[in-house]
């Protein structure tokens, strides 16, 4: 220190742990004394090692709120700007002819560095993987680690750059395994494989370099009228809230900072967004407070209070006139307040634009910046073309210093808590060892065999392919390669026919039609969707009756495409639609079909729960399939001839019709009365699914009579498989509020478990509830427990089971 001391009293300066490359005027003649005194070696020594000090914000064993206030004392605004934006459809500018990161360029465009960089692994913005493909695994890490060497050594402070990555149902890049689509996920019932699922591909993701994801989804979606539907985990805020919960674990696992084969997740959208007005995306949330509070904030509430997630996204709905991302009640009170959120808000796509050019709620991008950020939003995405006006609001006094460095402060957290200080990094051939492997196979194939739903069988099914000659496979979905949204395109993918023929081999003829196109033109990326000709489609239906004459058996795959119901995400690019039937000559297909007396097995292939009445009331099967991933005609065949016993269960009412929307199981008593020259019943009831066997419960047994609002109590069933096939049940248990001083939902899920059962074998299951369980919102909008009566309903689906009375007392 004397001799640190010695040379800022001789006018030389050291900042921040380095000594300046130049000294004050007249530094010269000072020097020259330092030799004749013989100090110079050991000065230079010192002041090497003082060069050499490791500041604090890069020593990670220091607190990561130490870190976060050393770093933020050392940055200018500009700075501090570049953190809370991000780069994407200008990516191409930092980039060479021959498309390798260029250090000159990203110093000319973003001298203050770059904080934060959408989806490394696509090639330019907005552009479909389809038409050129993406970057693969060596691709995408070479990429991240350039921009990161530049960024942690050619920068003044060395802040790593933050990559987000999409991972819906996989994480969306070349080559990486696609596990079946978000509602497929949630036809599991099965919270382990969920958080499995989401482990592995959190590891593809952080193999190429990225340290965060934009997923999961919690927004409860109550009208498949909405494109984004297949994105979800369907209608209940209970089911939905603990596959929330499991996929986070499964993103970043449990510590801080996360471990390196773990990512940020990205909770999304807050909220209402799965109840548009018509159906439409991003249309108004016309939602009451308490609608909000018992439906559509639980999903969010459970994920925040239950792991460490640090990174939310606002919807682009309004709430009661008010856009998410300027609602402060919503991401201030309720998010922060209410429930303690310690992370920070990230702008969905051009949310923040939107307040001028969708809501019309601002003048321009400076104003928009301005509220945005007022109102709890951190982070501007994909390109930060809002907040790069804050600057000029604070000289305006219209935002603080402070209020910029809380935004900041929330994404610095990001990055110290994801170990991008200390790990920023991928290694290429790590990437592609562990990228779309047997394990994640093996994976993607058990998630798909659990995600099918067994929705009526005569008996038809399973197949026995010894007593069959021929079988025809029909529909265009049968050897169609369908992933659903948010999907690039994996090294493999197995059609439902592939699964099939090498499901029976040799032993019986496969034959073949596709009976109908849906679209000519289209897909989840183009905007323009051009439905196939009908006399086209006429014409192939004579055809593909034909072939199906000749076959003991129909096989008929139908449903939708990544073209008719997808992300509606600008006025040229729609998605949702105004029916929930079957697009095109479909039907006509599915007649033809039962018209040739042959045993037909429908199977429903697509992202949207349709209203196939007529359908299901002539085939002698329907399975509901989604898009089931990349093994899904493997699991499918397994589960067609018997291979695998049918588990997956509804997470979504499915309606006969839109004049019944909005049709979910929860509703309150005085809704369904009925309908003139029609029915309130949906198709097929939440929760529902068959088997190849059969299961008993016996009445559920309370370990209390009755208990105070503070208490709790378990509920005990027996299950029995009374059938004579190993199977999967789901059991469900449902309670209803008999009297309350508001009206509450005719049924509530509050516990389910996905069990295996032997033929002839027993399981015990039980439930505790307490009182998150039967708390609700009273007239004055305060949480608590009334005192009274509950119906606590154990069976297989929303509809039926066995019955037990628990009294809440005073």
């Amino acid at each position: 220190m004397l001799a640190l001391s010695l040379l800022q009293h001789l006018g030389f300066e050291i900042t921040g742990g380095q000594r300046k490359s130049a000294a004050r005027d007249g530094a010269g003649g000072r020097l020259a004394v330092l030799k004749c005194l013989g100090l110079i070696p050991a000065i230079a020594l010192l002041a090497s090692a003082a060069a050499q000090e490791t500041p604090p914000y890069k020593d990670p064993s220091r607190p990561t709120d130490e870190r976060i206030e050393d770093l933020l004392g050392r940055m200018t605004l500009d700075e501090k700007i570049a953190q809370i934006t991000t780069v994407w459809t200008g990516k191409t500018e930092l980039f060479s002819n021959d498309g390798s990161f260029d250090p000159a360029k990203a110093d000319e465009l973003y001298p203050a560095g770059i904080g934060h960089f959408a989806r490394p692994n696509d090639l330019q913005g907005p552009s479909s993987p389809l038409e050129q493909p993406f970057r693969d695994e060596r691709e995408t890490v070479e990429l991240v680690n350039a921009m990161q060497r530049h960024a942690v050594n050619g920068t003044r402070l060395g802040i790593p750059i933050l990559f987000h990555e999409e991972g819906l149902h996989g994480y969306a890049a070349r080559g990486a395994t696609s596990f079946p689509q978000a509602i497929a996920l949630a036809s599991t019932w099965d919270t382990q494989l969920i958080e499995d699922v989401y482990s592995v591909v959190a590891r593809e993701i952080r193999a190429r370099g990225a340290h965060m994801v934009l997923s999961p989804v919690v927004d409860v979606a109550r009208d498949p009228r909405w494109g984004r539907i297949e994105e979800t985990y369907g209608e209940d805020p209970y089911l939905t809230g603990e596959i929330g919960v499991a996929a986070v674990l499964g993103f970043q696992g449990t510590e801080l900072p996360i471990a390196d084969d773990k990512v940020m997740a990205t909770l999304k959208h807050m909220t209402g967004h799965g109840q548009p007005q018509s159906g439409t995306n991003v249309g108004p949330a016309n939602l009451s407070e308490r609608l909000l509070r018992e439906v559509f904030f639980p999903p969010f509430e459970q994920v925040v209070t239950r792991t460490n997630i640090r990174s939310l996204m606002a919807s682009y709905n309004e709430i009661d006139g008010v856009p998410s991302h300027a609602n402060p009640w919503l991401l201030n009170d309720v998010l922060r307040g209410e429930w303690g959120y310690q992370g920070g808000v990230v702008s969905d796509y051009w949310g923040i634009r939107d307040l001028t050019t969708l809501h019309h709620v601002e003048a321009d991008l400076q104003d928009a910046a301005v509220r945005a950020l007022k109102s709890g939003v951190d982070f501007d995405l994909p390109d930060g073309d809002a907040f790069v006006f804050l600057p000029d609001a604070l000289a305006e006094g219209r935002v603080t210093q402070g209020e910029i460095d809380r935004a900041v402060a929330r994404m610095l957290r990001i990055k110290f808590e994801s170990g991008l200080f200390d790990n920023p990094f991928a290694d290429a051939d790590y990437a592609e060892e562990i990228t779309d492997n047997d394990e994640a196979r093996r994976l993607a194939e058990e998630a798909a065999r659990k995600a099918i739903i067994l929705l009526k069988n005569d008996g038809t099914l399973p197949l026995d392919a010894s007593t069959l000659n021929r079988i025809a496979v029909i529909g265009p979905n049968a050897d169609a390669v369908r992933l659903g949204g948010y999907s690039d395109v994996p090294t493999r993918v197995i059609t439902p026919l592939a699964g099939i023929k090498e499901q029976v081999g040799d032993s019986v003829e496969v034959l073949h039609h596709e009976g109908v196109k849906i679209v000519e033109e289209g897909d989840w990326w183009k905007d323009d969707i051009v439905l196939a000709h009908r006399e086209e489609n006429l014409r192939r239906i004579r055809e593909a009756r034909k072939v199906a004459r000749r076959a003991d058996a129909i096989i008929l795959v139908i449903g939708g495409t990544e073209a008719t119901s997808r992300e509606g995400w600008a006025d040229n690019h729609l998605g949702d639609r105004t029916d929930i039937e079957l697009v095109g000559e479909q039907k006509e297909l599915a007649d033809a079909m039962f018209a040739l007396g042959k045993p037909v097995v429908t199977v429903l292939i697509g992202g949207k729960p349709l209203g196939v009445d007529q359908v299901a009331a002539r085939t002698n099967a329907l399975v509901q399939g989604w898009y089931l991933g990349q093994e899904g005609g493997t699991a499918l065949a397994d589960v067609l001839f018997g291979d695998y016993n049918p588990g997956g269960r509804l997470p979504v009412t499915m309606a006969r019709n839109v004049g019944q929307l909005p049709l979910v199981y929860n509703h309150k008593p005085s809704a369904l009365r009925g309908y003139l020259f029609d029915t309130t019943a949906p198709l097929f009831p939440f929760g529902h699914g068959l088997s190849y066997t059969e299961f008993s419960y016996s009445e559920p047994v309370l370990s209390a009579e009755e208990i105070s609002p503070d208490g709790s109590v378990d509920v005990t069933v027996d299950v029995t498989n009374t059938g004579d096939r190993a199977g999967d049940e789901v059991v469900q248990l449902y309670i209803r509020d008999l009297v309350s001083s508001v009206t509450r939902p005719v049924r509530e899920l509050r516990g389910f478990e996905r069990i295996s059962l032997e033929p002839g074998e027993t399981r015990t299951v039980t439930f505790t509830l307490d009182r998150e369980d039967f708390q609700f919102w009273d007239a004055d909008m305060v949480r608590r427990v009334e005192p009274g009566d509950f119906r606590i309903e154990v069976g297989g689906s929303s509809v039926g089971g066995q019955a037990v009375t628990l009294e809440v007392t005073e």
